[in-house]
């Protein structure tokens, strides 16, 4: 059997384990059963399963993906529950996600998601089912500083896999509460540790989509939910001002994209700003899109405030972007200008900006305007 060792209670406590259908979750759950915990296993029904989403693998929280987990459970012998959360998931995340987009901003649902339903609503269920901890099968490790005494947030091993930065919300009397069993596997040896137990998902691809869009684009899935009237057409001008041309709506677009934009051009272009107030998108060639700084609103910091040294950070833009030095500075209202060494490229008002240094996640917050 693999193993490892990360901070992990002793043997017999309560585990709750939130069950996404998914090998990470599973092997989570399974593995913890083999450790000597007592698991429970809950799953989320964040949709309508009459309404169009899809049973496929490639998304998360689906009718097959409550199967997958069932079964799972089932297997190990673990209790199961599924907890509908409809209405906090469309009021927390799925509202958020079209408000963002008809403001000139790219929001991150998964985020929102583990923030407003999976750690802060089954958080307080598995505490209400007497649990001592809440576990996920989340790539991301837990540890205990004892000069500091607190808790800290780090990066799982995999750095392929590593999914700390969607983490980066979560409050001290969360972190000594929860458990993320395979934070110390890389990918492959959760898989073979699913083999391992028998587990029917140890195979089953990975989730690749925004659960509640799947095959439909953004665009469509806002027009969906919105009526035409929030839905108006603007112009597009270039860096100087001058009008290029004109689109249906604000959120068809992104910092950065190219495809789509609507434009004619001889030399490549770019969406380079969504303005809301004006309701103009402004585009132009791919150099524009190296900003150096930012600022960050609504900053979250895992543990004690760190901005007595504004240096030693390092900063990711987005889930995929490199790691970058930056140099943090203070201001009003829980907000934080970024300052980079380098210049980043496509710097998106509503993303997350996630501060480490080394392995170790310190905070993070929502990018509001880049200069």
């Amino acid at each position: 059997m693999l193993s490892h060792n990360p901070l992990l209670p002793k043997k017999g406590a309560k585990v709750v384990v939130a069950m996404s259908g998914g090998v990470d979750s599973s092997a989570s759950a399974a593995w913890l059963k083999t450790m000597g915990y007592q698991v429970i296993g809950i799953s989320l029904q964040l949709h309508d399963h009459a309404s169009k989403v899809e049973n496929k693998f490639g998304t998360c929280c689906s009718l097959t993906d409550i199967g997958d987990a069932r079964r799972v459970a089932e297997k190990m012998d673990i209790p199961f529950y599924v907890k509908n959360m409809e209405t906090e998931f469309n009021e927390s995340v799925i509202d958020d996600f079209v408000h963002e987009y008809l403001n000139g901003r790219t929001p991150n649902p998964c985020v929102r998601c583990n923030e407003k339903v999976k750690f802060s609503r089954l958080m307080e269920w598995s505490m209400d089912l007497g649990a001592d901890y809440l576990a996920t099968g989340h790539f991301a490790n837990v540890r205990f500083n004892t000069d500091s005494n607190e808790y800290e947030l780090c990066k799982g091993v995999d750095p392929a896999k590593d999914q700390s930065y969607f983490l980066f919300t979560m409050k001290q009397k969360d972190l000594g509460r929860t458990l993320f069993p395979m934070g110390g596997f890389e990918k492959k040896q959760v898989r073979e540790l699913a083999r391992e137990l028998g587990l029917a998902v140890a195979d089953k691809p990975d989730s690749q989509e925004i659960c509640f869009v799947q095959d439909r684009s953004y665009k469509d899935f806002i027009e969906e939910r919105v009526p035409a009237s929030l839905l108006r057409p603007g112009l597009i001008v270039d860096p100087q001002g001058r009008t290029v041309g004109e689109h249906p709506g604000i959120h068809h677009f992104t910092i950065g994209q190219r495809k789509g934009v609507g434009v004619q051009s001889k030399d490549p272009i770019y969406v380079l700003e969504v303005n809301q107030e004006r309701n103009e998108v402004v585009v132009g060639p791919e150099s524009f899109l190296f900003k150096k700084s930012c600022s960050i609103a609504q900053m979250n910091w895992v543990g004690t405030p760190e901005l007595d040294k504004p240096h030693g950070f390092t900063a990711k833009i987005r889930y995929r972007a490199k790691e970058s030095p930056v140099v943090v500075r203070p201001v009003l209202d829980n907000r934080v200008e970024i300052l980079f060494t380098e210049p980043q490229r496509a710097i998106t008002p509503g993303q997350a900006l996630v501060l480490y240094k080394e392995d170790r996640l310190v905070g993070g917050g929502w990018i509001e305007t880049v200069a």
